[in-house]
């Protein structure tokens, strides 16, 4: 194969486009509610999470890790704004904590730039509130990298959150390089992606809150903000926010690739019944999240 037909056929694997309909109905027959909304009452619970005084050691660890999160999710916004701001999306359990963390972060955002440009435009010290209008959040940037062989249930789960949160998302049927490589070819506004990695994820180990990508690959910030959260916390938050999550993580799966590489964990095995599993929510140890996986 010539480098020019290379090139044709990557573009042609290529599945660019934003996961929502024309209409304003999801996956599943429901009228999504509108961002704001959203955005808002995820801020709402968070921060009455925040208010709470738990007795449980894990969920007062929570509190602290979304302190730090959405300090590096405000900073990241700071720097770059959202419409230079995109999120890697792919359904699961850890991006799908970072994207509740940075809808939750929108609001701020928003009301803060918007009260920022009508003071600017008004001599008065007393600016005017800014209207739901010019202080709603807009719509965040996403890249979904498609597996080669991804799970039905992934691909749905994908799709309906996308359009229950309003991503504009893209989804790139190609290796990790060239996806990213025609995502900023695509958007070359994006100078910053969010990534859902842990310290305990395969290259996780040195990385900090923000770090530019190696040298020979597509040039952006890559910015963690849930880098330090262990599994048990990421859990935590998910379960005492009541956030849908993908259906696998129900039948024993705790890391989700591709069909032929992964398999229930083998830790949440029911009496050594290698059919029935736990719930993946039931793993304690990070050491054990990836034994699903090959």
């Amino acid at each position: 194969m010539t480098a020019n037909s290379a090139c044709q056929h990557q573009h042609d694997a290529r599945i660019n486009g934003v996961t929502k309909t024309d209409a304003p109905v999801t996956t599943h027959g429901t009228i999504p509610r509108a961002l704001p909304g959203i955005c808002f009452d995820l801020r709402a619970k968070i921060d009455a999470f925040l208010a709470e005084k738990p007795d449980d050691d894990v969920l007062r660890n929570v509190q602290r890790q979304i302190r730090v999160s959405m300090d590096v999710i405000h900073e990241s916004l700071r720097r770059y704004g959202v419409d230079d701001l995109s999120l890697s999306y792919n359904g699961g359990k850890d991006c799908l904590v970072l994207l509740v963390l940075i809808l939750a972060c929108l609001p701020t955002c928003a009301s803060a730039s918007a009260s920022a440009s009508a003071s600017a435009s008004s001599p008065s010290h007393d600016a005017p509130q800014p209207s739901t209008i010019d202080s709603a959040p807009r719509p965040l940037q996403a890249i979904y990298i498609v597996s080669s062989d991804p799970f039905s249930e992934v691909e749905d789960f994908v799709a309906a959150s996308a359009e229950q949160y309003h991503l504009d998302l893209k989804r790139y049927a190609l290796p990790m390089r060239p996806a990213l490589e025609a995502y900023l070819e695509d958007t070359p506004a994006i100078q910053a992606i969010f990534l859902g990695t842990r310290r305990t994820d395969p290259h996780g180990e040195f990385l900090t809150h923000f770090d530019p990508t190696d040298e020979g690959w597509p040039q952006f910030m890559r910015v963690h903000p849930v880098i330090d959260w262990h599994y048990v916390e990421i859990w935590a938050f998910i379960r005492h926010l009541q956030i849908p999550f993908c259906e696998l993580y129900n039948r024993g799966f705790t890391s989700l690739g591709g069909v032929t590489n992964t398999r229930p964990n083998p830790a949440l095995a029911l009496s050594g019944d290698t059919s029935k599993f736990r719930p993946a929510y039931e793993l304690r140890d990070d050491d054990e999240e990836r034994l699903g996986r090959d």
